[in-house]
């Protein structure tokens, strides 16, 4: 049976056992606003949690931001405790911003950058300068783990929470598996609520993308000690790129356990994506300069290009309670992707005509997965110093396998695509690349003193690294074994119950290079890259409204070929910056959220003497957000909102000559709350780029960059029933 079709019978079988249930329609709207008692949907009711140290935080004014974040190791942890920068989306906030991957949703935050495309086929990121999920193996945990959250794109309609742990993060994480260190994006799945809740969306986005997604949860038992929680969505249709359709299929079921020292969760998650005419970012001919960028309904892929790509994964988590002071906990599960797709590659840009050269080809990856931890969390006391003490061993393990074969050339124009006939290409047959194992062991002890108002954490990582690499024949080509020691220090002081103060030394770790084939020292290894932060930030929650300023600089280090052809250890790029983060209620009915970002990036060293100083590729000046709403005293229930999204200029290579300018994005919208015969109803309505900027939106770290949103409409409604 088609995945469309399992889902479709999935839905209609749940509405079936909701209609059933004696307690089905039980679901309230909650006031957004004690003042103004404007109604919202309970978006996530997200005072109803599951208990245990992993129990979600509450949220600050508004909803559409936690108070706190799940960091890996450390657990859960209230924002004016956490010595790191981070912040924590809600799904009201993805459902009100009508979000449906990941990458959407961190459009509202001030250091984070996406680098993917619209209407292309994976998504990637920048975090403080430092890109994050570019590659084939995924770096987006999920419920703190490596290893489970979909490989290429994750959407939001099973995510409880989008958080967004800004820095380095190999020691409260483990070192990420494609090796990013500006931060960690963490996907806290939907979970079984204390209240049963079922709820239908119906969406449309242009040019004539429909879905339907619902949401349903319910516990059973004596106590309510069984939950259950399943998400199902489809959406498909054109998109709003010329000759592009896309269609997506989603289906994820979470159960739990609540005893009275055991909780148990076990998460599946299904997806399958599809395009034709799926988007590709652009390289281009160095010295060239980077033409103004066309619109970005404007599709130079080919109609008859398609890709295919599904995901699959589980995750099995436990804690139970030895007693009131120390608990174990483990996780295990993985995750694997199918990727089969005939299109275009990378186009690249040729001259300043827009003129482009491109090589199709038909592609084949399978990504499989898995991991497991298991940890020990102990409370105690040492005289007047209270402790949080966490020991945990973790392993993560991933297999790549590939195969390709390319077409013939095309000749295109990025404002005038050619449309060529449909190229034949044969099926490649799909060989083992690469294995990679990250294991390591981990401690890490909070100290509290003074009612905690000064915290201080301390903390070592031993990370190994172990991978190999294969040749045509399945021979290994390259072997790689070596390990290294992550430490942490992270010092909170409150000396006011609304002023947090932090400080933090983190290193991040990277995967060490292997010289390649063309050097005179072809597979000779290296240690792993060791990157460090230093973060000076403080916090201040004044009522309903929460600012937060941070001061931070990373020093990360690579391998390059230099003089005699020799590949080594003599490239390094210092990100510093300067972050301003805001969130919550100005005013009652008034809502900000976002913040600026300013980024000094250098290329302190570099084999190359003449980038010595430069600009790294992708780093803007300035990175600016601001999303704002307003409930309309006149109209009950009725919401205003809008907000503006700015990045400076960026290099795209790192002699600094060739730039994508500057560029702004307006967006605008409105949703309306009320009660249909009593069923809590919200209108939500969005236009996207409402100017229609033409723009050039990101560029990856190896140079690629894509356009921009073209001006894009979304409507959706939702019903709890």
């Amino acid at each position: 049976m088609p995945v469309a079709s399992r889902l479709t019978f999935a839905i209609r079988t749940a509405l079936l056992l909701a209609a059933a249930s004696s307690n089905a329609w039980a679901a309230t709207a909650e006031p957004s606003d004690d003042s103004a008692q404007s109604l919202t949907l309970d978006a996530t009711n997200v005072n109803a949690v599951y208990n245990g140290p992993s129990a979600l935080p509450e949220v600050l004014a508004g909803g559409q931001v936690a108070r706190g974040a799940r960091l890996g190791m450390l657990g859960n942890k209230d924002v004016m405790d956490a010595p790191f920068s981070v912040t924590s989306y809600t799904a009201k906030t993805l459902a009100d911003l009508q979000t449906v991957t990941v990458a959407d949703a961190l459009e509202r935050d001030p250091s984070v950058r996406s680098t993917g495309q619209n209407g292309g086929i994976v998504d990637s990121f920048f975090i403080r300068g430092f890109a994050i999920g570019e590659g084939n193996l995924g770096e987006l945990a999920y419920d703190g783990v490596y290893g489970v959250a979909p490989n290429y794109r994750a959407f939001t309609e099973y995510a409880e929470r989008i958080e967004v742990l800004k820095g380095p993060g190999a020691l409260v994480y483990g070192i990420s598996p494609n090796s990013g260190v500006g931060g960690v994006i963490n996907i806290v799945p939907k979970r079984p609520l204390d209240e049963d809740l079922t709820r239908f969306t119906g969406s449309y986005a242009s040019d004539s993308q429909v879905g339907g997604h619902l949401d349903l949860s319910r516990r059973f038992g004596a106590e309510n000690q069984f939950g259950v929680r399943f998400n199902g969505s489809l959406q498909g249709g054109d998109t709003a790129v010329d000759n592009q359709h896309r269609d997506v299929g989603i289906g994820a079921i979470a159960l739990d356990y609540r005893g009275e020292r055991l909780r148990l969760n076990l998460d599946y998650l299904s997806q399958k994506e599809s395009w034709e005419g799926a988007s590709r970012p652009f390289t281009i001919q160095p010295g060239v300069q980077v033409p103004s960028a066309p619109n970005g309904r404007t599709s130079l892929p080919q109609k008859w290009g398609w890709s295919d790509t599904k995901e699959q994964s589980l995750l099995f988590g436990g804690e139970y309670d030895l007693n009131d002071n120390l608990t174990v906990f483990a996780h295990a599960g993985g995750g694997r992707s199918d990727v089969k797709r005939l299109s275009d590659q990378v186009p690249r840009i040729l001259n300043d005509a827009g003129d482009t050269k491109n090589t199709p080809g038909y592609y084949k990856f399978n990504v499989d997965r898995s991991t497991a931890d298991i940890g020990l969390r102990s409370l105690f006391a040492t005289g007047p110093v209270t402790h949080t003490t966490t020991l945990m061993a973790s392993r993560y393990r991933d297999e790549l396998s590939r195969g390709i074969i390319n077409g013939k050339d095309i000749y295109s124009n990025i404002y005038h695509p050619v449309d060529t006939p449909q190229q034949y290409i044969n099926t490649p047959k799909v060989l083992r690349i690469s294995e990679t194992e990250l294991s390591g062991v981990a401690l890490t002890d909070t100290l509290g003193l003074f009612e905690d108002r000064l915290q201080l954490t301390l903390g070592m990582r031993h990370q190994a690294i172990e991978s190999r690499n294969y040749n045509s024949t399945g021979g290994v080509s390259a072997r790689y074994d070596a390990s290294a020691n992550t430490p942490l220090l992270g010092v909170v002081v409150k000396p006011w119950d609304d002023v947090s103060l932090y400080y933090n030394y983190v290193e991040g770790l990277s995967k060490g290079d292997a010289a390649p084939g063309t050097a005179s020292n072809a597979g000779e290894t290296f240690a792993p890259y060791e990157s460090k932060q230093h973060e000076l930030g403080v916090k201040y929650e004044h009522g309903r409204f929460m600012t937060s300023v941070a001061l931070f600089q990373i020093e990360k280090p690579s391998g390059e070929v230099g003089a005699g052809n020799v590949f080594s250890v003599q490239a390094e790029q210092r990100n510093r910056g300067v972050e301003l983060s805001l969130y919550g209620e100005v005013a009652p009915g008034t809502r900000l959220m976002g913040g600026v970002t300013f980024l000094d990036g250098e290329l302190t060293q570099s084999a190359t003497a003449a980038n010595r100083g430069n600009k790294p590729v992708g780093v803007p000046d300035i990175q600016a957000n601001l999303w704002a709403e307003w409930d309309t005293p006149g109209l009950e229930g009725f919401t205003l909102t809008g907000g503006a999204i700015y990045t400076d200029r960026q290099y795209v290579d790192q002699a600094n000559t060739q730039q994508l300018d500057a560029w702004t994005r307006i967006d605008m919208g409105a949703r309306y709350a009320t009660k249909i015969e009593g069923r809590p109803t919200t209108f939500r309505a969005t236009v996207q780029n409402v100017f229609d900027r033409e723009y050039w939106s990101g560029v990856a770290s190896y140079g690629a960059f894509s356009p921009g949103y073209p001006r894009t409409l979304q409507l959706s409604a939702s019903v709890d029933f």
